[in-house]
């Protein structure tokens, strides 16, 4: 019995192969590998779908991240806010800056909890990351008016959320820049590293773009200590083929988020609800699989999570956790100084949540396969 892997790119790519192949030749035959015209189309195109004004091209999600705040002008003695339960290129994008990040709970959606943001907010608060977790939207109605009303810059972190919408506008064009990230694995993945910043603003957009490149607006001239974070121009030309598809991919995302919804039939796990108001775009389709914990948030006795992991292991269907080391558990962030049972949510998600498998081009046995193991699991 064949293997099931929680995440395939192969699929995507056998799908739309001969626009891909076409496109790679047309860059490769053009003459042309950094900061031309794939990138120009690529921007503009992309600004257009997120809604936003402008968009620029950047290397990975991380660059857009610390290079948001970096623009933003966020660094050594600001705080920003950001919610715990997020990969820890989140918190990095802070950190590198020299800014200290300020960790609050998720809600139930998996989202940061805005209900848990404005007490948080000192005379250091600068900003608040927003990030859009497993594909679905945040609260962002609350969120924008609280940063409005503390007059404080709102960085997005879109990474697993093209196209989710809150409210009926999409992630990314809320704050003072939408960050994302095309790793391959993502709904709107490129063929290898690749990023990008949205805004609305032409002055951000136009230092984005200076300090992408060196720092240098015009060649020799350097404004800045800049970086050197380019979308080239093969991997802006095959994103622009994977973006005319994106309304496709994210139907057929939803559709199996549906048939996962429908058929899972276990009391021993949690499925993801959407909150009213916001979609999902369905980048992970993430179950709870609670244990029990103390009144400090300890884990008490076996890690049912694992053993549901091993479980679908030993039926050949692969799972992935994310994330169960949280950002403010790891030794990279030990001087925070956030001991076990500080974010009991934070940690109590970090033990119970798993990826079924989801991707673009999953079979209907196979989506039938996992669903039969995990309505199997008896603890």
């Amino acid at each position: 019995m064949d293997k099931i892997m929680q995440s395939r790119m192969d699929r995507g790519f056998e799908r739309y192969q001969d626009e891909y192949e076409k496109k790679a030749l047309e860059v490769l035959r053009s003459g042309w590998y950094i900061l031309g015209k794939e990138d120009e189309a690529f921007e503009e195109e992309f600004a257009k779908y997120i809604g936003t004004k402008y968009s620029v091209g950047l290397a990975s999600g991380l660059d857009a991240l610390w290079l948001a705040f970096k623009v933003l002008g966020i660094g050594e003695g600001d705080e920003v806010i950001v919610q715990g339960n997020t990969y820890i290129a989140s918190v990095m994008g802070i950190t590198i800056n020299g800014a200290t990040p300020v960790i609050v709970e998720p809600d139930e959606y998996y989202q940061i909890d805005a209900d848990k943001i404005e007490e948080k907010i000192t005379d250091k608060t600068k900003a608040v990351l927003v990030v859009h977790l497993y594909g679905q939207a945040a609260n962002m109605t609350k969120i924008v008016d609280i940063c409005k009303r503390h007059n404080l810059r709102l960085v997005e972190d879109c990474a697993q959320s093209h196209g989710a919408c809150h409210n009926g506008q999409i992630t990314g064009s809320f704050g003072d820049f939408g960050c994302f990230s095309f790793y391959p694995s993502k709904n709107m993945g490129a063929f290898g590293d690749a990023g990008a910043v949205t805004t609305n603003d032409p002055e951000l957009a136009r230092l984005m773009k200076i300090y992408r490149n060196y720092g240098s607006e015009k060649r020799y001239y350097n404004m800045v200590v800049g970086a050197n974070s380019r979308l080239d121009e093969l991997q802006a030309g095959l994103l622009r083929v994977k973006l005319t598809h994106m309304d496709e991919i994210t139907k057929e995302r939803e559709e199996l988020a549906k048939v996962y919804a429908d058929g899972i039939n276990n009391d021993l796990v949690i499925k993801p609800v959407v909150r009213d108001g916001s979609t999902s775009v369905w980048h992970q389709y993430v179950l709870r699989v609670p244990s029990k914990f103390d009144e400090n948030g300890k884990l008490v006795g076996e890690n049912m999570r694992d053993k549901f992991k091993t479980y679908l292991e030993e039926k050949g269907i692969t799972t992935i956790c994310h994330y169960p080391i949280p950002p403010h558990r790891s030794e990279a962030y030990a001087y925070l100084n956030l001991p076990e049972g500080s974010l009991p949510i934070t940690e109590r998600y970090a033990n119970e949540v798993i990826s079924l498998p989801i991707y673009t081009g999953m079979y209907k046995e196979e989506q039938e396969r996992v669903i039969e193991a995990v309505n199997s699991f008896k603890g």
